[in-house]
């Protein structure tokens, strides 16, 4: 995919993305699966994100971004609002260098929903959406498009699909995964009682992170297509360390990552 920008949370998603981009593929087709996973214990929130969100002050790729011929990969912090800003200044800065990106993936580790799809599976969103971009109330959450609120200060809404051509390519190329709503949270769900108010809210959700929302906006923005591409490495609801899978998830990831090519 000529000029691709593939954005992550933490260096570490990267560093599996970034082995699934330059290890050659395996006569069965596999890559490599020993990518270097966190310390047990840590989430992808855990890891150490770029010091105080600085991004490089050009396009030229600082030393944690890999620069392929065809795609750049790079970590660009944590949450919805660095990880859009981050990926919208890339993107000013690219095109005004004349070297525009010609589409954006958000990619990295998620939770998933129990049922809907595994521990090491990889998912496809058809749609990022900002789950908890609304009001409380006594009668549940409120999206923000119910509050009243001009259409035009909430740009392109709470819900972003994906580039249907970027999905096709990455969906042929990717047959194993499931393809789905992901959700993007600021507050990670853990517990029994909101996972399941997640889920009757969003039942075509299959999987949750917390930067998916924040990238499609920025892609929206500058006119580029988008898509978000995870593996999930737990499942969403109460934070059971016991079951968290992220060396599997990982290594998902690096293998999901030659699609990418």
């Amino acid at each position: 995919m000529t000029g691709l920008l593939v954005v992550t949370a933490v260096p570490a998603e990267a560093e599996a993305i970034r082995a699934g981009l330059t290890a050659p593929a395996a006569p069965d087709g596999t890559t490599p699966s020993d990518v270097t996973a966190p310390p047990d214990g840590t989430t992808p929130s855990d890891v150490t994100a770029p010091p105080d969100g600085t991004m490089p002050s050009d396009v030229t790729a600082p030393p944690d971004v890999t620069v392929l011929p065809d795609v750049t990969v790079l970590p660009v912090g944590v949450g919805p609002a660095v990880a859009g800003a981050a990926t919208a200044r890339l993107l000013a800065l690219a095109e005004a260098a004349g070297r525009p990106y010609r589409a954006v993936v958000s990619a990295g580790i998620a939770g998933g929903f129990v049922g809907r799809v595994a521990v090491g599976g990889t998912v496809l969103a058809d749609r990022s959406v900002a789950a908890d971009l609304g009001a409380e109330s006594p009668a549940g959450f409120i999206p923000v498009e119910d509050l009243g609120m001009p259409p035009e200060l909430l740009g392109g809404g709470r819900i972003v699909p994906a580039d249907p051509g970027l999905l096709a390519r990455l969906r042929a190329a990717l047959p194993g995964a499931t393809v789905g709503t992901v959700l993007t949270v600021s507050t990670v769900t853990g517990t029994a009682a909101s996972t399941a108010a997640l889920a009757e809210r969003h039942p075509d959700a299959v999987a949750e992170a917390m930067e998916g929302y924040g990238v499609a906006v920025a892609a929206a923005q500058a006119g580029v297509p988008f898509v978000e591409l995870r593996t999930v490495s737990n499942p969403i609801g109460p934070r059971d360390r016991s079951a968290w899978r992220m060396r599997e998830a990982f290594a998902a990831l690096t293998a999901a990552a030659a699609a990418l090519h």
